[in-house]
């Protein structure tokens, strides 16, 4: 297990409980009443920590390594049914921007999402999670396919931006992105966004268009990352935290602007320490918004798809 730098005393109290069981094991000492209080002390630990974490905290855990990434979700909820989709029909395959069909119980839909990888190899063969133009418009390909056959679709967002390479703005990357926002407005089928780890700038926006939209409850949404406001406004990464203080970029800001419907609940500590439980939580979370949302009639569920975006930012002054 990783420990992120604010982790570190729930970490110091596991290994006093590993080293505690170890002499348990190893010699006819009784360690049952020690090993209790240390395991109570680890849970007051986490509770202490995880439910007063800051803006930048709830970033850092939603970047944390054994985090739970888009093809976990996908295989999961479909009982690896999963069939992927690949290339835009121009340029390529981007291996950031993943998509096909599968099955979540009776319901077929078309699941798309950013992915990130696992060790270096993996994450430089999904280029970090940051889609080139060819992503968004695999993305909107497969977007087409679903509404030719009446398939809804699930979006889910985990990228630190669309790439910015000068080859991506050689190909297009801000049309393909708006583009896909266009496009988006008009598809006649239900979308559902599911935020599940970084919801960066445009590169999240790219995908991120739907009828109902969720974000995990330690994720972040933003037109900017922390890091990257610090150092266009500080000149330095140093003040990433309060940045992220100040872009009210996490869940519960975005609830309350009315940004997004619903915060999904995580395990105490993150989607990490609990995958199945935050699997069958996303898969009821799905089910749940599909089957509400197919009871409205098409005309009238783009209607209210373009109307929630464009009420977004506005403001009347007394």
């Amino acid at each position: 297990m990783e420990y992120l730098d604010f982790e570190l005393p729930l970490k110091e109290l596991k290994d006093q409980l590993d080293k505690c069981n170890v002499i348990g094991d190893e010699s006819k000492v009784d360690v049952r009443d020690t090993s209790k209080k240390l395991k109570e002390k680890i849970e007051l630990m986490k509770k202490n920590i995880y439910l007063n974490i800051s803006p930048w905290q709830r970033v850092q855990l939603s970047r944390h390594p054994s985090r739970p990434y888009t093809l976990d979700y996908i295989n999961a909820l479909t009982n690896n049914s999963f069939i992927e989709l690949h290339g835009d029909r121009n340029i390529g395959d981007d291996k950031a921007m993943i998509g096909g069909l599968g099955k979540v119980d009776d319901q077929t839909f078309m699941f798309i999402g950013q992915q990130k990888g696992y060790n270096i190899k993996t994450r430089q063969y999904r280029n970090f999670g940051m889609a080139n133009p060819e992503g968004y418009r695999k993305a909107l390909r497969l977007m087409k396919l679903a509404e030719k056959f009446n398939i809804p679709i699930v979006t889910m967002v985990d990228t630190p931006g669309a790439y910015p390479g000068i080859e991506a703005e050689e190909k297009g990357q801000a049309e393909a992105i708006a583009r896909n926002l266009y496009e988006m407005f008009n598809l006649k089928t239900q979308i559902i966004v599911i935020v599940i780890g970084e919801g960066a700038s445009g590169g999240a926006l790219g995908i991120g268009i739907g009828d109902k939209i969720m974000m995990l409850e330690n994720t972040w949404y933003s037109v900017i990352s922390p890091e990257s406001c610090s150092s266009i406004l500080w000149r330095s990464w140093d003040f990433k935290e309060e940045a992220a203080n100040v872009l009210k970029l996490t869940p519960i800001d975005m609830k309350e602007n009315k940004l997004i419907d619903k915060i999904i609940k995580e395990p105490l500590g993150g989607a990490h320490q609990n995958r199945e439980k935050v699997f069958n939580t996303v898969k009821k979370e799905i089910i749940n918004s599909f089957n509400d949302l197919k009871k409205t009639k098409i005309k009238d569920l783009l209607e209210n798809r373009l109307h929630r975006f464009t009420e977004m930012g506005v403001y009347k002054e007394l």
